[in-house]
């Protein structure tokens, strides 16, 4: 699985917990859980490396709750990638536009068939 992918998702609960939580020092209970359970949505992703955007994917493997939480996180930590890891925001930017594209483009292969 695409570890830079897991590294981002950390990131952005770190600081969504420190802003809304005031954590200093690493995660707080509810958003550790919802660190743990992002990563392993994300290894068992039956898509792998070419996975879409959770939102343009056809397959919701997040409870709702978690998809609740996260979608809050990606709201308030995302504009805050910008700023304080702009190098990986642009990648992840960059990656998920070329997977969301083949995501497309494979499923429209599919559809055809």
């Amino acid at each position: 699985m695409n570890e830079d992918e897991k590294k981002v998702v950390s990131k952005m609960i770190a600081m969504y917990c420190r802003s809304k939580h005031g954590s200093k020092k690493g995660l707080c209970d509810e958003c550790d859980a919802l660190n743990r359970y992002a990563v392993q949505r994300l290894e068992r992703c039956p898509f792998g490396d070419e996975k879409p955007t959770c939102a343009s994917c056809p397959i919701h493997c997040y409870k709702s709750d978690m998809r609740l939480r996260i979608k809050e996180v990606m709201r308030t930590a995302g504009p805050q990638m910008l700023l304080l890891h702009p190098v990986d925001a642009v990648r992840h930017f960059y990656q998920e536009r070329r997977r969301n594209r083949t995501f497309a483009v494979k499923s429209k292969v599919n559809l055809k068939k």
